[in-house]
């Protein structure tokens, strides 16, 4: 039996070792499908980012679907079941770094957009495709950067469809329709090094630092609202001593994030996590990496028409969440459009032998064209 459209695109995709923040000739290849359908391309080229801008038509309102073509390396080569970027086959499911995340939800996308275009031509609005090359990576010259450009010529994407691998159990179980927050801090505590054995001579900061940093970690930062859990703090790196057990080190680092909700702005943790500080008379210095806001897209038009999709498609009732980490949904979501992630199962991804399920690709181009049919017919 031959491949259908999406599982052979899929596979053309896969083989190309796009490891962060490299593209590897999958925009190129998406490029001339999408030129033939008569979407205007512009690559867009930052720094070590290969971008796509792609559209087809001149009016509102502009649904874009929006992904990205890096992956994350592949680990240990010995622990694959099959080479990474040689997509196999085996048993119904699809193997391959980025086959889930998410090379699988740009394959059935364009797969759905050509299938939709063969008897809609003529639709209503614009589609448009934002695909970038480094969304695993740093993030600063991917997405945003392309948001920058578009809002620069107050060219707005009204509702948006981010393909990331969304769901749990089954395709559709899950839409992501907001994300919390992420901001993370790398502090250093200092004090002064000594002998151990002469404690009047130092100034232990690991000593200093544990009140504050207990306060901190059992700080309620808020309750949470409907949409979002309540923000958490938790440390990632501790890092102290010189190796020897009768030094007092001079200085200690500590990497700690926030992962919060739209009741905190990344000022006000700011502002809290400084009076704490200060309140131990702590000589610190702190540099903060703010990842990115939290966003919420309310039900509405295309939250709707989303959930009815996958409920003609597959009889799945959707589930609206905020969890997990971010994604390239929160450059989108401040321009004001509608934004949500619909992709395929999150099981894998990231991980030794990553796969998806070849049905599970199928279901996704179904989704997505019933989508484009109830917003641009």
């Amino acid at each position: 039996m031959s491949d259908s459209k999406a599982l052979s695109l899929l596979k053309d995709l896969v083989q190309r070792r796009s490891v962060t923040p490299e593209d590897a000739g999958c925009q190129a290849l998406l490029i001339t499908r999408l030129e033939k359908l008569g979407f205007t391309c512009e690559t867009m080229i930052f720094e070590d980012t290969t971008n796509l801008w792609a559209r087809k038509g001149n009016q509102a309102p502009v649904f874009c679907f929006a992904g990205h073509t890096d992956v994350v390396p592949s680990g240990p080569l010995d622990l694959w079941r099959y080479p990474p970027f040689t997509p196999t086959i085996d048993k119904g499911y699809l193997y391959g770094r980025g086959t889930a995340d998410m090379k699988s939800g740009i394959a059935a996308f364009i797969i759905a957009i050509e299938q939709f275009l063969v008897s809609n031509n003529t639709h209503n609005g614009s589609i448009a495709l934002l695909i970038t090359s480094d969304e695993e990576g740093r993030f600063i010259n991917g997405t945003t950067r392309v948001i920058d450009v578009l809002e620069a010529r107050n060219e707005k994407i009204d509702y948006c469809i981010v393909a990331e691998a969304s769901s749990t159990v089954n395709v559709g179980d899950v839409i992501k329709n907001g994300r919390r927050g992420s901001l993370t801090a790398d502090l250093i505590i200092n004090g002064k090094q000594g002998h151990v054995a002469y404690p009047h001579l130092v100034n232990n900061p690991i000593h200093r630092a544990l009140p504050a940093l207990n306060e901190l970690a059992t700080t309620q930062w808020d309750q949470g609202n409907q949409y979002f859990t309540a923000t958490s703090f938790q440390i990632t790196n501790f890092n102290a001593g010189t190796g020897a057990s009768n030094i007092v080190p001079h200085d200690i680092k500590v990497q700690f994030n926030f992962r919060y909700s739209t009741e905190l702005t990344a000022k006000q943790i700011k502002h809290i996590v400084k009076s704490i500080l200060t309140k131990y008379s702590l000589n610190y210095n702190i540099h903060w990496t703010h990842n990115g806001s939290p966003f919420i897209t309310e039900p509405a038009n295309l939250t709707d028409i989303a959930i009815q999709s996958i409920k003609e498609i597959t009889g799945i009732t959707s589930k609206l969440s905020t969890s997990g980490g971010t994604s390239d949904a929160r450059f989108i979501a401040p321009t004001g459009a509608q934004v949500i992630e619909l992709g395929p199962c999150n099981t894998t991804i990231h991980q030794v032998n990553e796969c998806i399920k070849i049905k599970d690709v199928e279901t996704l181009v179904d989704i997505y064209q019933r989508t484009l049919e109830k917003l641009l017919i």
